[in-house]
């Protein structure tokens, strides 16, 4: 026989779980806390810009011609960016003990749909050096382009700059949190579900006739002895033994 769950049920599930299911969320919240504080390094995105033209002088009726040129060419400016040749370069100038691909893994090279921009952003755990690192990647390229491309025009459009009490890229606190939040309610409610399927104890009458099919006609209460001595002091019982004993005593007196 196919089971059907209503929404009245459903809420008195997740009533009954309740405790269980905000235990769940605290926890997965309060984790989610204390490894973005304490377990994860802060680390910093610093921004800087290059626009690359591959001629300087250019006329008018050959201008659109040599911008979808240059626009065709910048993939190919985002491969060298990245290459050992600028690369190197770069961790001599900043005296950094790391290889060309250690670098690498530090800068994201982007550059905007249809536009002869080439943006670098460095990350970093601190915001001085991720912005030292972009500045120097894009200083080397200008510098090194013009040998390996034969492009002399290349210039600078914006500089990464540092800023006084910096907010860190990673780890984005708030966003964990949501997450964990999220996904402490969505592992208790499933649990709660769980727990409530796998329980096959009879409970109410109710339990009895969804699982038998029987109305139930009768129920026997379950008695503690705390409630039997307190059954025993009931005014109606003490009645009830008086009646007893004088109808006892009036048998012996025929």
């Amino acid at each position: 026989m196919e089971e059907t769950i209503s929404i009245k049920e459903i809420f008195a599930v997740l009533r009954k779980r309740f405790l269980m299911i905000l235990s769940l969320i605290i926890a997965f919240t309060a984790i989610a806390l204390l490894v973005s504080y304490f377990l994860i390094t802060p680390t910093y995105k610093a921004s800087a810009s290059v626009v690359v033209n591959q001629e300087e002088n250019v006329d008018v009726s050959s201008l659109n011609n040599a911008i979808q040129s240059n626009i065709s060419l910048i993939n190919t400016y985002k491969i060298v960016m990245t290459s050992p040749v600028i690369l190197d370069k770069v961790a001599k100038e900043m005296n950094l003990s790391l290889s060309s691909n250690a670098i690498a893994e530090k800068l994201e090279v982007a550059s905007e749909a249809n536009t002869q921009i080439i943006t670098v952003t460095a990350t970093d755990t601190s915001q001085e050096a991720a912005a030292k690192l972009a500045n120097t990647t894009v200083d080397v390229f200008q510098n090194q382009i013009p040998d390996l491309m034969n492009l002399e025009n290349v210039k600078p459009l914006s500089l990464a700059e540092t800023v006084n009490d910096p907010s860190p890229a990673s780890p984005n606190v708030i966003l964990n949190t949501v997450i964990a939040l999220v996904l402490g309610a969505m592992v208790g409610i499933g649990l709660a579900f769980l727990l409530e399927y796998l329980d096959n104890t009879v409970k109410t009458e109710a339990d009895i006739e969804k699982r038998i099919g029987v109305p139930v006609i009768g129920i026997i209460n379950h008695m503690t002895e705390e409630d039997m001595q307190t059954n025993k002091r009931s005014p109606n019982n003490e009645r009830s033994q008086v009646r007893r004993g004088y109808n006892g005593q009036k048998k012996k007196t025929v």
